[in-house]
């Protein structure tokens, strides 16, 4: 091959990088005007109702990392926890030592109780508490972890929760996550998130982990 072909072939190649780094400016620039297109007609300010559901693994820890966030920024959050009762959670123990309070049934898993009586009772009280966060100005975002069961279950009023919710401070931000949110909270919800199973380590018989699980 002689000096010139290479030559050739370099510049070639030269040309070659340089087409394509100014097509991918291009399409970054569109995207960019894309973006701020949208930024820039976002322009109300109100606090934001999500819910997190569907059968994959992380709802509840894609709820607390917004609690975390929150808290991070100099913020005021509160936390309910149905379901999950008395069992340790590594959320709880860190957000706890900075100031965030928690309240959760102490009753546990649903599953495990097998009463629905004291299930009831339970639900209840840890709504009343919801309730109280969902009308406190002071408080900027709230957690209601696994609600979403409690509604399925009737063992809160699903209408109480609507009220409740959409009649909050306005620029409070609220979270429910669990399985299987009723068609009324997707409705009512700003942001909806579906969390979808694809493999779970559970189902292959490995123990859960603390520090990872919960």
């Amino acid at each position: 091959m002689t000096d010139k072909k290479i030559d050739a072939d370099n510049t070639n190649d030269t040309k070659a990088d340089v087409s394509k780094a100014d097509k991918h400016q291009a399409r970054q620039q569109r995207l960019k005007e894309k973006v701020d297109e949208r930024i820039a007609k976002a322009q109300t300010e109100q606090g934001v109702f999500q819910v997190i559901t569907g059968n994959g693994k992380g709802k509840s820890t894609s709820g607390f990392g917004v609690v975390t966030r929150a808290v991070g920024h100099g913020l005021k959050a509160g936390v309910v926890q149905f379901i999950k009762g008395g069992w340790e959670c590594g959320e709880r123990n860190l957000l706890e030592s900075v100031g965030v309070p928690f309240t959760y049934m102490k009753t546990g898993f649903t599953w495990e109780t097998q009463n629905r009586e004291s299930d009831t009772a339970a639900a209840q009280l840890a709504w009343q508490a919801a309730k109280k966060l969902l009308a406190d100005e002071s408080v900027n975002v709230v957690l209601l972890d696994e609600l979403t069961y409690m509604v399925t279950y009737d063992y809160v009023d699903l209408e109480d929760v609507l009220t409740a919710i959409a009649n909050r401070p306005k620029m409070q931000s609220v979270i429910v996550t669990g399985r299987a949110a009723h068609r009324k909270l997707i409705e009512l919800a700003d942001t909806v998130s579906e969390v979808r199973n694809v493999k779970h380590a559970f189902d292959a018989g490995v123990k859960a982990q603390k520090g990872f699980d919960y």
